[in-house]
């Protein structure tokens, strides 16, 4: 069902996309799967004294605020643009994003360190109700993972997301194992060696989704995409002399900017329209790059260089004698 958002301001009437309605949904059943989860492992945590079971717990807990901050960035991401945001909240995903890696690294480096002081001083662990619990945790887990599974690839707030959900579903897998071995062995170092398993896994995952945030952050070409393949693609359109001045970013994990100069051949100034229109249909179709700004040049203008440095320069006084 369609999602109808009204925003009235100077703007008027706002709808947010069907899309983004869709994933919205999707977040908040993941939001309640995990609600459950959170509450049935901490008390079960207290209740078996596990070390592990309670690192999946704090693992769980996060997972909730990140999930609770992603649907926050969904909406702000449907917000209209204005004179102060042109590119509206797109950004606010991977702010979002950022956020979720950096507070799960930070837990992950909590629970090795908890899990280092078990490793001098094991304690005993009620194993049965702690593998009962974790097969709960594991249930829900799945369902959340399945839950957003559909969006992860092109988006990289779920992305992140759904990271949480997988590590917590692997961390429950393992919390299982560990219980089976402890109830029919009692060895209880293992529940130690659980938690320095869950740490890691948090480590690694969280270190991927700040990898991807901070490229994007930081205006870089999106990774997978050739800018010579790009520059080739361009320059392959008919009309197309030759080409400079080639910007791409990404202005969120499924939205991709380009900015160019393109010069047109001899006999093709009177086809500016239609040159452009093909250099943007190719641009879409090869690379889904769909917000572009192309500025069309005579052939005997001015070239440069195909990537052009940015330089800081002193702004000019303003004609009232004030610096802007």
């Amino acid at each position: 069902m369609l999602l109808q958002l009204l925003l009235w301001g100077g703007q008027g009437e706002f709808i947010v996309t069907t899309l983004d309605s869709h994933i919205s949904g999707k977040f908040k059943v993941a939001i309640a799967l995990t609600a459950v989860t959170l509450v049935a492992e901490v008390a079960g945590g207290l209740w078996t004294n596990s070390l592990a079971l309670l690192s999946d717990a704090a693992h769980v807990f996060l997972d909730l605020f990140a999930l609770i901050l992603s649907l926050a960035a969904v909406q702000l991401a449907a917000l209209p643009t204005s004179e102060r945001h042109t590119y509206g909240f797109h950004r606010s995903e991977v702010f979002a994003s950022f956020i979720n890696g950096l507070t799960v690294f930070l837990m992950g480096i909590g629970i090795l360190s908890e899990a280092w002081g078990r490793f001098a001083a094991p304690e005993p662990v009620k194993s049965g109700p702690m593998l009962l619990i974790a097969v709960i945790g594991l249930v829900m887990n799945l369902l959340a993972a399945k839950t957003l599974h559909s969006h992860s690839h092109d988006d990289l707030n779920v992305k992140s997301a759904f990271l949480h959900v997988v590590g917590d579903a692997a961390a429950s897998v393992g919390v299982i194992i560990g219980g089976i071995v402890m109830y029919y062995t009692g060895w209880y170092l293992l529940d130690a060696l659980l938690s320095a398993a869950i740490g890691l896994l948090i480590l690694a995952g969280a270190g991927r989704v700040l990898r991807d945030s901070v490229h994007i952050l930081m205006e870089g070409a999106p990774r997978g995409l050739d800018l010579a393949e790009v520059a080739a693609a361009i320059s392959a359109v008919e009309g197309v002399q030759d080409l400079h001045h080639l910007n791409v970013w990404s202005v969120c994990s499924h939205i991709t900017a380009l900015s160019v100069h393109v010069e047109i051949a001899a006999g093709y100034d009177d086809r500016r329209s239609d040159l452009l229109h093909r250099v943007e249909h190719a641009l879409e179709h090869r690379f889904h790059i769909t917000h572009t700004t192309i500025q069309l040049e005579c052939s005997d203008c001015n070239g440069g260089p195909l990537i052009k440095p940015l330089q800081h320069r002193q702004r000019q006084e303003a004609c009232c004698g004030h610096d802007h």
